[in-house]
């Protein structure tokens, strides 16, 4: 039988807008008790955007802790309570690509870095797209307001993940998981 681990104490550390950190103090299968960082993180939506033509939706966004913009595919925070979060994955979509999606299905779901955070991450498989009227497009700011989005064939998106050129881990899984799936 497996060891319930409990959690005896909590000290938060930080608390902020995207997310907080605190210090757990966990019981222990060996005996005895440890403390445990734990960033504590609302969750994320991400979107495989696939159109009829076999592309999928790219983005290149600056993203400071790594200092670069990156490729990444649609993605946002799960930062309105009770929001559905496919609810959420359109929108980010519709912000982010300025497209709509006929269809939005559950593709696969990760815990990002489990060993310290409590990041849990929604990926959709968006089909059916449509443009965004430009009239009701959202307007993009901060580091959104240049984003690059291009299309790119499911298997060139593939092949720019083992040639290093995606490396944000939820687009990685997402797109690995819309090759398989195909």
């Amino acid at each position: 039988m497996a060891f319930e681990h409990e959690t005896v104490g909590s000290t938060e550390r930080y608390h902020g807008a995207i997310f907080d950190v605190v210090t757990d103090e966990v019981t222990m299968s060996g005996g005895g008790t440890a403390q445990r960082d734990v960033v504590r993180n609302k969750g994320a939506v991400v979107v495989v955007a696939l159109d009829d033509d076999g592309r999928v939706v790219l983005i290149k966004q600056y993203r400071h802790a790594v200092g670069a913009r990156i490729w990444e595919l649609p993605a946002g925070l799960r930062d309105v309570d009770d929001e559905d979060p496919a609810v959420t994955a359109a929108r980010e979509l519709a912000e982010e690509a300025d497209l709509t999606a006929g269809r939005l299905d559950k593709l696969i779901e990760l815990h990002t870095s489990p060993g310290f955070s409590t990041e849990h991450v929604l990926v959709y498989l968006a089909r059916g797209l449509a443009p965004v009227p430009s009239p009701e497009r959202h307007t993009r700011t901060d580091e959104e307001a240049d984003l690059e989005v291009v299309r790119v064939e499911l298997a060139e998106a593939v092949a720019m993940i083992f040639r290093g050129e995606i490396t944000n881990a939820a687009a990685v899984a997402g797109l690995l998981a819309a090759a398989y799936q195909r």
